[in-house]
């Protein structure tokens, strides 16, 4: 099992505004090819303005599958140049599990 763990950093006072964005135009796509998340968050202590959602996958050939067809699907691709002033910073972690995680 391969966790991914996506951290965008947002322009301070803009979280809301970007959560409304990604809510209306890019849940849907995300979704329809991702597959349900494992969460979405916000920070309230440590780095604040930062939005982390984590993703869960079978496999990295999995991952790879899923995220070229969600890169093929228009909407995602309309969607994704509107977050552009949103974001300051993106961190991404592959996170592989071990034999005794309870997430395997």
């Amino acid at each position: 099992m391969i966790l991914e763990e996506r951290t965008y950093t947002i322009a301070t006072g803009k979280v809301a505004e970007y959560l409304a964005l990604y809510e209306a135009e890019g849940w849907g796509p995300h979704t329809r090819h991702l597959g349900q998340p494992v969460g979405w968050f916000t920070t309230e202590s440590g780095t604040l303005n930062q939005v982390v959602h984590m993703w869960r996958y079978a496999s990295h050939a999995e991952r790879e599958e899923k995220r070229a067809a969600l890169y093929a699907d228009p909407e995602w691709l309309a969607f994704i140049p509107k977050t552009f002033p949103y974001i300051e910073r993106m961190e991404n972690r592959l996170l592989k599990a071990t034999s005794f995680s309870p997430l395997r």
